[in-house]
């Protein structure tokens, strides 16, 4: 069993730390008694350095998206190549952050470290090269695709969303044998059984209008206001329930656009129910971020996916699209099309329904950590002699 285990993530965005937390959760009910921690690695190790690459991110994005789709593209391609982007990036990222983290790692003392993003899977990977960490490192993808800036030779464990991203690693010539195709570790909530009716009434919505989830992740991101106005204000018959995250600003406007819509429209901010609310909707409406879709997976929700984050997010959409779990519309004009195509053909949104829970792989963390118990099971035994 396992019994100390530091789960490092970074909190650019809301899936990496939910991952963490739905990890966390897995072990403790597992057995209690465990000794499990979540850091948010550049917060305490370096708050100057969280701060910087937290804003920057956010301003790429919120600035100029397709520039971080071109250096995400140049990493992915020089990676696989000669590895200069990534190595370089880790040397820097070592010197601002492995002092302070060797530090923690003697205060934690773990057993099992589990990291959430890729980040501090290098600076670990430089630890243990350096013999400064003795202990199991593990990889846990929340993307449906593999960026090189995971892949390092040091970690003993990876687990990714599925069988075909597993077999990616042999691109990088990694041993595929220390590669699991787990899914992507989301609360156990998603397992719960939703009455429809009952999350219908709750929120006001009509029981037989269709009813459509738009989400924006965390921050509410994407062009949320124009996608709630075309299927409000549309011809499409349906009611729809939208998450603006911690995104109050986005919130107030919708909440002044509602009343002049001729569908019913609920306006959410932060939702602690989102298995509630995918069990409510007929299909989902956002951006492609890993932790979503791998929930909605869990719930058989249809996704259709507009305005992706150049990056991450596009190569979540090719994946989930190719698996016929998702549909991609170019601009808000076809997606309205493309949902109301969808909605007059029951079937062909049933059939994607059928994609996604295939995919679908609400015990994710639990695998995760009976992955993870086999291997140290493994490694005593092994140095046990038997």
């Amino acid at each position: 069993m396992l019994k100390r285990v530091l789960i490092l993530s970074v909190s650019i965005g809301e899936g990496h730390m939910q991952a963490a937390m739905a990890i966390k959760e897995a072990i403790l009910k597992r057995d209690p008694y465990t000794e499990v921690n979540i850091l948010d690695t550049f917060r305490s190790t370096n708050p100057i350095w969280d701060k910087m690459v937290s804003n920057t991110y956010m301003e790429i994005l919120r600035i100029t998206p397709a520039f971080y789709g071109y250096l995400y593209r140049l990493a992915e391609k020089e990676s696989i190549l000669h590895g200069t982007a990534r190595e370089e990036f880790n040397r820097v990222l070592n010197v601002v952050t492995a002092p302070r983290l060797n530090q923690l790692l003697n205060v934690y003392s773990p057993q099992v470290i589990i990291c959430t993003h890729p980040f501090p899977v290098g600076v670990l990977n430089g630890l243990k090269e350096r013999g400064e960490y003795t202990g199991l490192l593990v990889g846990i993808l929340t993307d449906f695709t593999v960026h090189p800036f995971w892949v390092f030779p040091k970690v003993d464990l990876y687990s990714v969303a599925a069988e075909e991203i597993r077999m990616t690693f042999k691109d990088y010539n990694f041993n595929i044998d220390s590669v699991h195709a787990c899914g992507i570790p989301i609360n156990s909530c998603f397992l719960d059984s939703v009455n429809k009716s009952e999350v219908k009434s709750k929120l006001s919505l009509q029981q037989k209008l269709k009813t459509i989830l738009v989400m924006g992740g965390g921050l509410g991101m994407g062009p949320i206001s124009d996608i709630v106005k075309v299927l409000g204000d549309g011809s499409i018959p349906c009611q729809v329930i939208v998450v603006t995250g911690y995104n109050e600003t986005l919130r107030a406007k919708l909440e002044r656009m509602v009343p002049d819509f001729s569908n019913p429209v609920r306006v959410l901010g932060f939702a602690d129910n989102v298995h509630e609310l995918m069990s409510a909707a007929d299909l989902m409406i956002g951006k492609a971020g890993g932790l979503t879709c791998a929930e909605a997976l869990a719930k058989g929700l249809p996704i259709f996916i507009v305005d992706p984050i150049p990056g991450q997010e596009v190569r979540n959409t090719e994946f989930l699209c190719k698996a016929g779990a998702a549909v991609q519309a170019s601009n808000i004009k076809d997606l309205a099309n493309k949902v109301e195509e969808y909605l007059n053909e029951p079937r062909r949104l049933q059939k994607m329904s059928v994609s996604a829970l295939h995919m679908g792989k609400p015990l994710a963390a639990q695998s995760v950590i009976r992955t993870i118990e086999s291997y140290v099971d493994s490694v005593n035994l092994e140095a046990a002699g038997i």
